[in-house]
């Protein structure tokens, strides 16, 4: 008992540390909490209990879920083509030509290259969701666009790591009705179930959310499959309840952060090894640099056609090559798969670090648009 409380005060503390850290430096807290995990897991014994792979497991859950929420109907009706082309556009190329670097340039297998191109194709949901919920974009068109790019785009890196690395069998099968049918049916059952409820103070709406989420990753887990992406789809069904309902998304988020997502990004954090990034630091720059040419490159010709105004394009361009949470969530399951070893894992978490620290600055500081910008 002794060794559970101080594991739980330690692992608070870096929770309670990285958000500081966040308030103080102006990143955002996904960061300081990868951060944090990589230099305290190199430099300290930091316990890895059950109960942290608990809380960490369904913290994953929780955002992808958060993340699919804002996705509201009009948005995806408004912006499908634009959000489309950009979604696929940020996507395939890193895609094929990061896979390819770590195939012919290091010399990893097929199966390994392929996750490292597909980690290193996705865009940062944490990071675009909690930038344009901080600065109020989320409300504006550019918000909207961004949302449903990074819906495409995350969906497309959920989806390859599904079909390649999932065993297709009777119980995905079973697993995959049973979200459609969910996805169908949750919409109107849930506006049933929160006017009965009608925001009592024991949170029936988040407990009923956190249940349904639990029983998705009970689903997956039993498929061979991974949560995040029903979540992410059930996310995108229930958008407009929780438009409806800004409070709720208010309450839920308030407590996936404080309780649940520190945890996976601290815990991603605390399995790389500082002497692999030593070790691999040109691969790291190079990997970086070819991922955000490809990336910036191609999205800047996609939206000098779309006829973006030429600030609004480049921060597109900027925040779709941010990375993080999807990154993190792919390479993670390669590691904990033995799909890639922890050396290769803490290549592609560097490399994601930087993606995650540089493109954000830039948009943020340089490229945020000004009053009157729009798509």
């Amino acid at each position: 008992m002794l060794e559970l409380w101080w594991a739980i005060f330690v692992w608070f503390s870096l929770a309670l540390l990285s958000s500081l850290i966040s308030l103080r430096l102006g990143i955002s807290a996904v960061l300081a909490e990868l951060i944090v995990g990589i230099i305290v897991g190199n430099l300290f014994y930091i316990p890895l209990t059950e109960w942290i792979n608990l809380l960490a497991n369904f913290g994953a859950v929780v955002i992808a879920f958060l993340a699919g929420a804002e996705l509201e109907s009009n948005a995806i009706r408004n912006y499908w083509k634009s959000s489309l082309i950009i979604g696929i556009v940020a996507f395939l190329p890193a895609l094929i030509g990061t896979g390819l670097l770590a195939y012919f340039l290091l010399g990893w297998n097929i199966k390994q290259s392929i996750l490292a191109g597909t980690a290193l194709s996705s865009i940062s949901i944490a990071i675009v969701y909690a930038l344009l919920i901080e600065t109020n974009l989320n409300e504006k068109p550019i918000g909207k666009l961004l949302l449903s790019a990074s819906f495409i785009n995350g969906l497309g890196t959920l989806l390859i790591l599904t079909i390649l690395f999932v065993k297709v069998d009777k119980t995905f099968w079973i697993f995959l009705f049973i979200t459609i049918i969910l996805f169908i049916l949750l919409p109107p059952f849930t506006r049933a179930y929160f006017f009965y409820v009608r925001n009592h103070p024991s949170e029936p709406e988040v407990k009923f959310i956190f249940l349904l989420l639990a029983f998705l990753g009970f689903l997956a887990s039993y498929s061979g499959s991974v949560a995040v992406l029903p979540a992410y789809l059930i996310g995108v069904s229930l958008a407009d309840v929780f438009a409806k309902n800004r409070e709720l998304t208010r309450r839920t988020r308030i407590s996936s952060i404080a309780l649940l997502t520190p945890f996976y990004f601290l815990k991603a954090g605390s399995l790389i090894d500082i002497n692999a990034i030593i070790t691999s630091l040109g691969f790291i720059i190079l990997f970086f640099m070819i991922r955000a040419i490809l990336k910036l490159s191609s999205l800047s010709i996609v939206g000098f056609f779309l006829k973006f105004p030429k600030r609004i394009n480049l921060f597109i361009a900027m925040m779709m090559t941010t990375g993080l949470t999807f990154d993190t969530i792919v390479a993670l399951y390669g590691l904990e798969h033995k799909i890639i070893s922890k050396e290769q894992y803490s290549l592609l978490e560097a490399v994601v670090l930087l993606s995650a620290v540089i493109p954000t600055f830039i948009a943020q500081k340089f490229l945020f648009p000004r009053e009157g910008d729009n798509v």
